[in-house]
């Protein structure tokens, strides 16, 4: 079912580069998402909003400093601009200091927000008085990127992939990495066999519940090895304990 108009996510995004954003949109599960109207991605220059000849968006720093600064004003009237409709809109700030983005928190925006606004930065910074402006600030990861443009398009890709109706097979999304709270089990395709390798032979034998327990064992084994944390965090069955001592005996 394609969803009607008042269930529609919208997002908008503020950026000197649009053309980074919408050349992403363009191109696979987003592109039909877009189209479907499960989601709708609006795109503003920052640009567009200076009132000055030279169109001048950044400034150097008070105190002296490496870099140009992103001045608080095209910002500001970029907001002014949107806030004249009158729509309840929830702004984030994209900068390495936020909150780190993960899966918990895309569920958190797919399931409670409807307009979401992101200010993407760039240059060495921008100024603090931006921040007045925003109700979360977020980061992607503990680095530093050019600017804001890549967190936004990953953080909409992460939301918009659990709306209904975006995926074609709605477990796609409950069974990938970090949705269940662990890493994802290996995925097999044909041939059974490719350059000695051969897909392991209970996903060959078509008992369903044989293949689900292999599964949820390879997913726990997945993260005992690569990201073991991730075990404190979720509630493991009897099952998964019982899955946890064979797999650590069988590594024995």
């Amino acid at each position: 079912m394609t969803p009607g108009i008042f269930d529609t996510m919208t997002f908008e995004v503020l950026t000197l580069f649009p053309d980074i954003i919408n050349s992403y949109l363009s191109e696979s599960i987003m592109k039909r998402a877009i189209e479907r109207g499960a989601v709708r991605v609006d795109v503003y220059n920052i640009r567009d909003f200076t009132t000055d000849k030279h169109r001048q968006v950044d400034d150097s720093p008070y105190g002296g400093g490496a870099g140009m600064v992103l001045k608080p004003e095209p910002v500001y009237n970029a907001l002014d601009y949107l806030d004249r409709d009158g729509l309840e809109r929830f702004k984030v700030l994209l900068t390495p200091d936020g909150r780190v983005f993960n899966q918990s928190l895309a569920e958190e925006y797919a399931g409670d927000r409807r307009r979401i606004l992101f200010i993407a930065g760039r240059y060495e910074g921008f100024d603090e008085r931006i921040r007045a402006v925003s109700d979360e600030e977020l980061s992607i990861g503990d680095y530093v990127l050019t600017g804001g443009e890549l967190p936004a398009l990953v953080i909409i890709d992460a939301v918009t992939r659990l709306l209904p109706g975006v995926l074609g097979d709605s477990r796609s999304a409950e069974e990938e990495s970090f949705t269940t709270g662990l890493l994802d089990y290996p995925q097999y395709t044909r041939p059974a066999e490719f350059r000695g390798m051969r897909v392991p032979d209970v996903l060959l034998g078509g008992n369903h519940e044989l293949i689900r327990r292999w599964r949820r064992k390879e997913a726990l084994r997945h993260t005992l090895q690569r990201r073991p944390e991730l075990l404190q965090r979720v509630n493991l069955s009897e099952e998964d304990n019982e899955l946890i001592r064979e797999i650590k005996e069988e590594e024995e």
